[in-house]
């Protein structure tokens, strides 16, 4: 016996199903996205990874539209074009650039790299150190052996300056510098060393910066830390508000945090700007290249906002699941 065709009635709420489950689906990750769910209470810790990977999300936004299209289900159609639009919204300026202010300061070259338990090639460090003219390096996971390979490696011959807290395992972080530094009190409670240092720059002119390296909030308990670590990192805008331009403050590390966390978010709304979104290089994947998971944004400059942000560059680092982001930037 032939089996009954399915009742149209069936087929139409099952089309309907299927396309406001895809509406459902982004427009959640959108809603998560807007009111910040890293920050949420009882769902920060989950939506922190969650929204690690919202670009590939908004990547991939048209793919509910396009379903309620082929099912003829218009009204579901347009919200999620809505939705579509609201993730794009969210993460296609940072492809773009612009709202640089004007800057006649000096110029600081910063580069930063996370050496992956201190197994970067330290001659590709040296090696970018010298063709970039960096005048400020900020360096995670360093492990004593690393610093040391780096010293014979010619890389304090270039920075001869140092605030260096090496330390096993991936806690280890230090600053090198062209120009004389003055080492400050770090933050207090990081997971990792975070070193501060004044840097005395050419014309009797300053730059304060930080090497950062929060812990990746992978569990709750390392969550909680990662959010204390990005709140306790120093605001820029108390030297913008009262108008000086001597004293910038510039923060460079592996956040492990994108421009989708709302932590990081709330941390650049102290007195930053993220250097790549500033040049449209935003979306350049500084971790996870050549391995299963998806890459990512999570290694950043973040400098005053009264400074001009002439190039970013992010260089493969043989060695590290990272690569080394450089930033040239000018003062006010």
């Amino acid at each position: 016996m032939r089996r009954p065709a399915p009742s149209p009635n069936i087929v139409g709420r099952a089309g309907a199903v299927a396309a406001w489950a895809g509406v459902t689906a982004w427009g959640l990750w959108a809603a998560l996205r807007y009111a910040g769910g890293d920050r949420l209470p009882g769902l920060g810790a989950p939506s922190s990874q969650l929204l690690a990977f919202t670009p590939y999300a908004a990547a991939a936004a048209p793919l509910p539209v396009l379903v309620a299209l082929v099912l003829r289900r218009w009204w579901a159609a347009l919200a999620a074009t809505v939705v579509a639009a609201a993730l794009a919204l969210a993460v296609l300026p940072r492809a773009v650039g612009g709202g640089d202010p004007a800057a006649r300061g000096p110029v600081v070259r910063v580069l930063t790299a996370n050496l992956l338990l201190g197994r970067a090639d330290p001659a590709r460090i040296v090696d970018l150190v010298r063709r970039s003219g960096v005048d400020v390096l900020s360096l995670q996971e360093l492990t004593p052996e690393a610093r040391d390979r780096l010293d014979r490696a010619g890389l304090t011959r270039l920075l001869p300056h140092a605030a260096v807290d090496a330390r096993p395992g991936g806690s280890g972080t230090g600053l090198y510098a062209r120009h004389p530094l003055r080492a400050l009190q770090s933050p207090s409670g990081m997971s990792t060393a975070t070193p501060q240092a004044e840097v005395a720059l050419p014309g009797g002119r300053r730059a304060t910066v930080t090497a950062v390296h929060p812990v990746p909030p992978l569990t709750a308990a390392a969550f909680r830390q990662w959010r204390h670590d990005l709140a306790e990192l120093p605001a820029a805008a108390a030297a913008a508000r009262s108008g000086g331009t001597d004293a910038v403050r510039i923060l460079a590390g592996d956040f492990n945090a994108t421009l989708d966390h709302a932590s990081l978010r709330r941390l650049i709304e102290r007195g930053y700007a993220d250097a790549a979104d500033r040049v449209g290089a935003g979306l350049v994947p500084t971790w996870g290249l050549g391995s299963s998971r998806p890459p990512l944004a999570i290694d950043h400059v973040l400098v005053d906002r009264r400074c001009a942000v002439r190039r970013v560059a992010v260089h493969d680092l043989p060695g590290s699941d990272h690569r080394a982001v450089y930033a040239e930037i000018r003062l006010p």
